[in-house]
């Protein structure tokens, strides 16, 4: 459904913050050739792509054997993609989105960042991961809806490549100020799309019925 890859995509855009992602490689690869840069970003962005889609088919599965229920699920997971979603209102960084600074300072000393922090947590993060699981427990089952989120998710992840790949140049052309702008427009849609999760979940759990 392009409604499900729509939704999937802006999910995914705001949890994982390609630009921001784009952002960060380009401080963190300063010293790096070319060729470097481009090696890194082409593995982390595949080590992400499989920690993100064992997330999105074994998460659901996993959450079922702890005996938490897809009600809980959506409710948890509007919270924490609202918390997001108003930290990028507010243009702030948290754990769930990005590396921490003992993450970051750490990254700053190591040559080959594309498992960590690119690959994890700055692709495939906490946020992003608990996204891939709700999405796709959402589809309930729904093939052509996992498809949807599916696709949704691959597109992001090309985005992210491509604009690690002109890391420098984005950086340039966006500005912090462009960062920003970008981020409180996809942070307001994460927002409401996080109350929606909220609502269904609660619904769904018969707390409100008479």
């Amino acid at each position: 459904m392009p409604e499900t890859a729509v939704i999937a995509f802006a999910t995914f855009f705001a949890t994982i913050g390609p630009v921001d992602v784009s952002f960060m490689f380009a401080a963190l690869t300063a010293g790096s050739s070319f060729r470097e840069r481009w090696y890194m970003a082409l593995r982390g962005t595949a080590i992400a792509l499989v920690i993100l889609l064992a997330f999105a088919f074994l998460g659901e599965g996993l959450l079922a054997a702890m005996g938490i229920s897809l009600a809980a699920l959506r409710t948890a997971g509007g919270i924490l993609l609202l918390l997001i979603g108003i930290e990028m209102v507010f243009a702030r960084t948290s754990g769930a989105t990005s590396a921490t600074d003992e993450e970051a300072e750490e990254a700053e000393s190591k040559r080959d960042i594309s498992v960590f922090p690119l690959a994890t947590p700055l692709i495939a993060g906490p946020g992003a991961m608990g996204a891939a699981t709700l999405l796709m427990a959402n589809a309930e089952g729904d093939p052509v809806q996992k498809a949807s989120v599916i696709a949704g998710m691959l597109a992001v992840l090309l985005l992210t490549l491509l604009l690690l790949m002109m890391a420098t140049q984005v950086q340039r052309l966006l500005g912090v100020t462009g960062m920003h702008v970008v981020s409180r427009v996809f942070g307001v849609l994460l927002s409401a799309l996080a109350v929606q999760f909220m609502f269904d979940g609660i619904a769904q759990s018969g707390l409100l019925a008479h």
